[in-house]
């Protein structure tokens, strides 16, 4: 016989579990200074900026 789990507990566990996750997230998002989110923001322009230079024009956009 399997064991005896409490629902209650088991979802209050639950929540907190996915309450203390979505702290840690906003925590390493808003811990953060200005200017260590100013570089952050520069790198992922950076790479979009590399990374839409190394596109390629599709055919349909040659036809029209």
């Amino acid at each position: 016989m399997g064991e005896i789990v409490n629902l209650r507990r088991a979802r209050k566990a639950r929540d907190k579990r996915v309450k203390d996750e979505a702290a840690q997230a906003n925590r390493a998002a808003h811990g953060r200074s200005k200017a260590e989110r100013d570089l952050t923001a520069a790198q992922a322009r950076l790479e979009t900026a590399k990374l839409d230079a190394h596109r390629r024009e599709s055919e349909t956009d040659d036809q029209t």
